[in-house]
């Protein structure tokens, strides 16, 4: 077996110091579980949420070799190179300890757009590098005029429980980048990061989604009263851009980004004037 050193840009995790993480992430996450190679982070979450483990739960894979993006498109990413994690929330039970009502299921929308906003957040404080979202589910990195997907985002449901799939590129190289169809993709290290350790980002990055998720839970899901809204509305470079939605009947539309609503739904106001709320989809935007 090939040592996990082979490649010293990329060192490996360490189990001692994701369990510390948990300690400074508040509490809130109960077990990371670090594997050396799996297919899909979110299915191994998924199954365990099946199984009935409690939200909490945090799957990290150094290597994935069955990641998934939405609409089935394929997440690739070398051994080490990035950040491949999903977590297990449950939104829906309501825990009398924290004082945290039941969130509604039409809320649930919130959840990846709230892992985006503490993903931006990490993002800028550690790796020190411009960032934004792009709405429903991408991190872009670089600058604001030629920026890059640098992460994707999945929310997918598991019986009552939410998972939450996240992949970071962070060192990897220009000819280790998949193909796109849209933006380039890019790498953290690409877009001029000043920091690429791991799991200084993987820290923040768990404090920043246990933070905004208990203000979310408190405020019952509601993302205006938890200040949610505010803080996607900030930093999504979707807002104020042309725009083209493909919608998942298949049809588009066209027109300009102006908000987005107290539902997370994309506000597209048309030529005629009229404004579109799209709660799923693939947007481009347009130059």
């Amino acid at each position: 077996m090939a040592s996990p050193y082979t490649d010293l840009d990329r060192p490996p995790l360490s189990q001692r110091g994701l369990d510390r993480a948990l300690v400074s992430a508040g509490g809130f996450w109960n077990r990371v579980d670090l594997r050396a190679e799996t297919g899909s982070t979110n299915a191994d979450a998924a199954a365990a949420a099946l199984r009935g483990e409690p939200e909490g739960l945090v799957v990290v894979a150094e290597r994935q070799t069955a990641g998934r993006g939405r609409r089935d498109r394929q997440w690739t990413s070398p051994a080490r190179a990035g950040l491949t994690l999903s977590v297990l929330l449950r939104p829906g039970v309501a825990d009398e300890e924290r004082g945290w009502p039941a969130v509604p299921v039409g809320a649930y929308g919130w959840i990846p757009l709230l892992t985006g906003v503490a993903l931006v957040e990490a993002v800028r404080r550690v790796a020190e590098v411009e960032a934004a979202l792009k709405w429903p589910n991408d991190l872009l990195a670089g600058p604001a005029d030629r920026p890059g997907k640098a992460a994707g985002i999945l929310a997918e449901v598991a019986g009552d429980a939410v998972v939450v799939g996240i992949g970071l590129n962070v060192t990897t190289r220009a000819d280790e980048l998949p193909a796109t169809t849209g933006l380039p993709a890019t790498s953290l290290r690409l877009a001029g990061a000043t920091a690429t350790d791991r799991e200084p980002l993987l820290r923040a990055l768990l404090r920043g989604i246990a933070g905004w998720y208990a203000g979310w839970r408190e405020a019952a899901g509601d993302a205006e009263m938890s200040g949610l809204l505010g803080a996607y509305r900030r930093d999504c470079a979707t807002i104020g851009r042309p725009v083209r939605a493909l919608l998942p009947g298949g049809g588009e539309v066209t027109g300009e980004a102006t908000s987005v609503d107290v539902d997370g739904q994309l506000v597209i106001r048309t030529a005629d004037g009229s404004d579109l709320r799209v709660s799923a989809g693939d947007v481009l935007h347009v130059r």
